[in-house]
């Protein structure tokens, strides 16, 4: 069975409402045999990462960078998992009150550090997040469950 690990720091009712979004796209009846993990960004580990085919990252925007969890996440993990997760299928949700550029960029240039793969462009919402954002996290958590398939060699 494929694994999705889906690494968040879900500190808001808003990057709530994303991580369950993701979720649901991730689990969704259509797609089957990709078990969908969660862990929080300070509870992850290079055993969560080497066990994922794919992997989801979700972090809110502060101060112009990621969240110090998904720092954390990425420090405890990068050394241990650099050379085995080549090419590692990832994507990233991130949720701001007023910008999320810096976020953006700060994830996506640790991920390309890793020799990750941008699986598809990041749903990064502004202010409220509504309904047209929570359709783009599910499909951003079905995508990657998708990837993580095809990873896995059973896509």
């Amino acid at each position: 069975m494929a694994r999705l690990l889906i690494v968040h720091h879900t500190p808001s009712p808003s990057m709530q409402t994303m991580l369950e979004a993701v979720l649901e796209g991730a689990r969704s009846d259509e797609i089957e045999g990709v078990e969908a993990v969660t862990r929080p960004a300070l509870g992850a580990t290079v055993p969560d990462v080497l066990a994922a085919d794919a992997v989801v990252l979700g972090t809110t925007a502060n101060i112009g960078y990621m969240s110090g969890a998904l720092k954390h996440f990425f420090d405890t993990v990068y050394y241990p998992c650099l050379n085995d997760t080549v090419g590692l299928p990832y994507a990233l949700y991130v949720h701001g009150n007023n910008d999320t550029t810096g976020a953006v960029r700060a994830v996506e240039a640790v991920a390309k550090g890793m020799s990750w793969e941008r699986h598809r462009p990041p749903v990064a919402v502004v202010g409220e997040v509504g309904r047209d954002d929570r359709e783009a996290c599910w499909e951003l958590g079905a995508v990657t469950a998708l990837a993580a398939l095809e990873r896995a060699g059973e896509g």
